[in-house]
């Protein structure tokens, strides 16, 4: 499974209700001898959330221009990290959260 097939997809929660759209996803594990899993994704529930993303944010930049922080911050509002186990993605994709189908690596 790629990144870019999970990127814009609409995710829902386990009830149903929209949580916005895919915009990153989080990986964990080691290499060798681990594979790596996507484990939570970054959801967006605006389209200016997608465009401003955290890139200016106070986490990144601390000693930036207070303005360009406080204008992150009220941006990135509707952005949160959900457990990629507690996710929908419609249109589904084969084998999320926990990687391929048995039988299919790529």
């Amino acid at each position: 499974m790629r990144a870019g097939e999970l990127l814009g997809r609409t995710a829902y929660d386990l009830r149903g209700r929209r949580l916005g759209r895919v915009v990153d996803v989080v990986v964990r594990g080691g290499w060798p001898p681990q594979r790596l899993r996507i484990t939570d994704v970054i959801v967006a529930g605006h389209w200016w959330t997608r465009v401003s993303g955290r890139l200016i944010g106070p986490e990144l930049h601390p000693s930036g221009p207070w303005l360009l922080r406080a204008l992150a911050r009220v941006l990135g509002r509707s952005t949160r990290q959900v457990s990629a186990d507690t996710v929908q993605l419609r249109p589904p994709v084969p084998g999320f959260p926990f990687g391929p189908p048995a039988g299919r690596d790529r």
